[in-house]
């Protein structure tokens, strides 16, 4: 006969057992922690209670559920078997099929989630879902993480892996990271399929590391000004942003990122925050009349990015967009928006003719001859703002080849000369063994 009811159960404070028949108890215990007592149930069976397993606790699972409970688990001990094992069985089969339904865009949609907060910035996460949308969802998207196997990880990888080998060796670390992650959860069994060593690497093909250094493919400057032609005008976002990558000379997501705060119209300044600098240091852009003109006649109320996206507000373009606009127009099937860049050094070099420290500046660059580098202190920004405009008047066709030339021609009392510098930097030398 049952021992127990809802006010005894309420009432009772002694610590230990208490029988409610069929093997049932109420376990109490007293918690070191917070002091207050726990109860919970147990079903015992064999000889003398010997073998025990839990039921859960009282705040869980009601005395009718526990009494129920008790019946399911004596009809197991009856048939010979042990009530805990099956229910360790049941778990495992229950983990078993969740695991089953985490796909491995699902799997990789958390993994990102997960680790958002902890990356660079915005833009990395938006890499990463660009490239698993864009190469590896299609293949493997609905699978269960459980399920890829080595020959789908190949299927994704084998078409890009000479002509992008960059881009695949990326893709597929983080499929491999995706699929740790499901290891660790517990989703997928110890086995990584997108492993490279002694997984995939005997079964892809070598890439001379030489023959991968390739330039980004750049536009000859001669073409530029009319290029431009067929852009200035465009009001699409993809147009302006490439517009505006183009007369910043700067870096893709340098331009998808950038934020109206960081925009002073009136100083005509762009001062690009150093978390998203590749050298990690504040970079000022002067800002073209051009451009600033373009830059006035925006609606800045939509969204704090300059460059929002299309369904997205909240977000910035991807760092794509302004690249298939640029390779939709006639003869730029092959060049690239970084190619830009390039662009720009050359045209400066050869037709601006700035100093070359000044032009290193304008991209950020950092100089390579040390001893230049010890004697630089300031960011050239008066002769950048010469140099932006004079590149601004080109791009948009006015004859200012002459006029650069001109204005780089006169006497720049910043500049110092190759032996200037290194008497300064044999001073400074002096000066540290001195102090010693």
């Amino acid at each position: 006969m049952s021992k127990l009811n809802a006010f005894k159960i309420k009432s009772l404070t002694k610590v230990g057992m208490h029988s409610d028949g069929n093997g049932l108890h109420l376990k109490i215990q007293l918690s070191k922690k917070t002091n207050t007592l726990n109860k919970s149930w147990i079903f015992r069976w064999g000889a003398q209670g010997k073998n025990s397993m839990g039921l859960g606790s009282l705040t869980d699972v009601s005395l009718a559920d526990a009494r129920a409970k008790t019946l399911e688990c004596k009809k197991l001990v009856a048939s010979g078997l042990n009530p805990r094992d099956e229910r360790d069985k049941v778990k495992v089969e229950q983990k078993a099929m969740k695991a089953h339904s985490i796909t491995f865009e699902k799997a990789a949609k958390e993994f990102i989630k997960t680790n958002r907060a902890s990356w660079k910035n915005e833009k990395h996460a938006q890499q990463w879902e660009n490239t698993l949308d864009t190469y590896a969802y299609p293949t493997i998207g609905k699978v269960p993480c459980a399920d890829v196997t080595k020959d789908q990880v190949l299927l994704i990888l084998k078409p890009i892996w000479t002509e992008k080998h960059e881009t695949a060796t990326r893709l597929r670390g983080r499929i491999e990271k995706v699929l740790g992650w499901a290891i660790a959860k517990g989703y997928r069994a110890a086995s990584n399929a997108a492993a490279y060593k002694d997984n995939l690497q005997p079964l892809l093909p070598t890439i001379n590391k030489r023959k991968r250094i390739e330039h980004h493919a750049a536009m000859p400057y001669d073409d530029v000004p009319k290029f431009f032609t067929s852009i200035k005008d465009d009001p699409s976002t993809s147009a302006r942003a490439l517009v505006f990558c183009i007369l910043t000379a700067t870096r893709t997501t340098e331009t998808t990122d950038a934020e109206w705060k960081e925009i002073d119209l009136k100083k005509n300044v762009w001062i690009v925050p150093k978390a998203r600098m590749k050298r990690g240091i504040e970079h000022r852009v002067p800002l073209s009349s051009q451009l600033s003109a373009t830059l006035s006649s925006m609606d800045q109320s939509v969204s704090n990015y300059v460059f929002y996206g299309a369904t997205r507000k909240t977000k910035p373009i991807s760092n794509m967009t302004m690249l298939k606009y640029l390779q939709r127009k006639e003869g730029c099937e092959k060049i690239t928006v970084h190619g830009f860049r390039s662009t720009f050094r050359d045209w400066a070099a050869e037709k601006g003719n700035f100093p070359r420290e000044v032009c290193e500046q304008a991209l950020a660059h950092s100089l390579a001859d040390q001893t230049e580098a010890a004697y630089q202190r300031g960011d050239y920004f008066e002769k950048r703002k010469e140099l932006m405009q004079a590149w601004a008047d080109y791009c948009f066709g006015a004859d200012s080849t002459q006029k650069a030339t001109e204005v780089a021609a006169k006497p720049n009392k910043t500049t110092p000369t190759k032996k200037a510098a290194k008497v300064a930097a044999k001073k400074t030398t002096t000066k540290k063994k001195m102090s010693k």
